[in-house]
């Protein structure tokens, strides 16, 4: 009794210490959200003010191109040579603070999308901390790579499975899930600052309509003749896009090293010659899939 009566004086204690912690903590988590509220709101406002300065300081940039084309020549008016070198002055400065307010950007939450209001409703899903925003985008790379070797493997049974019904309905229902789980992870990438093109999240839109249809098609002998080609098409396409993700990962990696690429990019955009290393393995995979 005496050891318990000890154990607990110690833990009230401790316990005591904590709370005064924990009431600070409570405190900073508090006076955080207040600030970002704050500066949330007024970093909206000196960014549409910077919107606007972008569109005039464009808008006479265009103007002053025109005169010049219309004329023939540089401008030679000691007034109007002032008036061009304070405009790309003012333009060399907006490219500067340019890339401050774009990191600024990062460090305030973001509105979500309408599909994410739909789903979520208004829970913020802006993630501000630079390492976790990291951490959920290689996870949502680690997510793709893993359902695509279920997939494969999945597909590779079902070539040579016989009693096919319970398989193929077990396999679409990993389809749709899988579709519809992208859609909502790339919209969360794409709030929190990822490149992610419209097109791409419209394909697997599309797709996730379509694996649906196959879930729900019954038995019959068009499912039958569908089917067959289907599963070699599923097999072929998870061996290329495990294929696509390594060579993708390499060119990545080495593109934000080099400053080209942002850490929240998931795609290549545009061609270097360097990149051509490893496409000569992927490209004929990539054209019969095509064909």
């Amino acid at each position: 009794m005496e050891n318990l009566k000890q154990q607990w004086s110690n833990f009230e204690n401790e316990l005591d210490q904590f709370e005064a912690k924990h009431k600070e903590y409570v405190s900073k988590l508090e006076e955080v959200e207040s600030m970002k509220k704050k500066y949330s709101q007024e970093f909206i406002k000196l960014k549409r003010k910077f919107t606007d300065i972008q569109k005039t300081a464009e808008e006479l940039e265009t103007k002053k191109d025109q005169k010049i084309n219309e004329i023939g020549e540089p401008i030679s008016c000691d007034k109007e040579k002032s008036a061009d070198q304070d405009l790309n002055l003012i333009s060399e400065k907006i490219n500067e603070k340019l890339h401050y307010m774009r990191h600024a950007s990062d460090t305030f939450p973001r509105p979500n999308g309408l599909y994410l209001k739909i789903i979520l409703g208004g829970i913020s899903v802006s993630i501000l901390n630079n390492e976790e925003k990291l951490n959920y985008k290689e996870e949502y790379e680690k997510f793709k790579l893993r359902i695509t070797m279920i997939s494969l493997i999945l597909s590779f049974l079902l070539i040579f499975a016989r009693s096919y019904r319970t398989l193929d309905a077990a396999f679409n229902f990993l389809l749709v899930w899988y579709y519809c789980t992208l859609t909502i992870r790339e919209s969360i990438l794409v709030v929190n600052g990822s490149q992610i093109k419209g097109w791409w999240q419209a394909h697997h839109f599309i797709t996730t309509v379509c694996t649906a249809i196959l879930l729900i098609w019954p038995d019959s002998e068009s499912y039958q003749l569908f089917r067959q080609q289907f599963i070699w098409f599923s097999f072929y396409l998870s061996i290329v896009q495990v294929l696509q993700y390594y060579y993708q990962q390499g060119c990545l990696y080495r593109l934000r090293a080099l400053g080209e690429k942002q850490d929240m990019d998931t795609t290549i955009e545009g061609f270097q010659s360097w990149m051509t290393k490893g496409l000569s393995f992927l490209l004929p995979f990539l054209f019969f899939g095509y064909v």
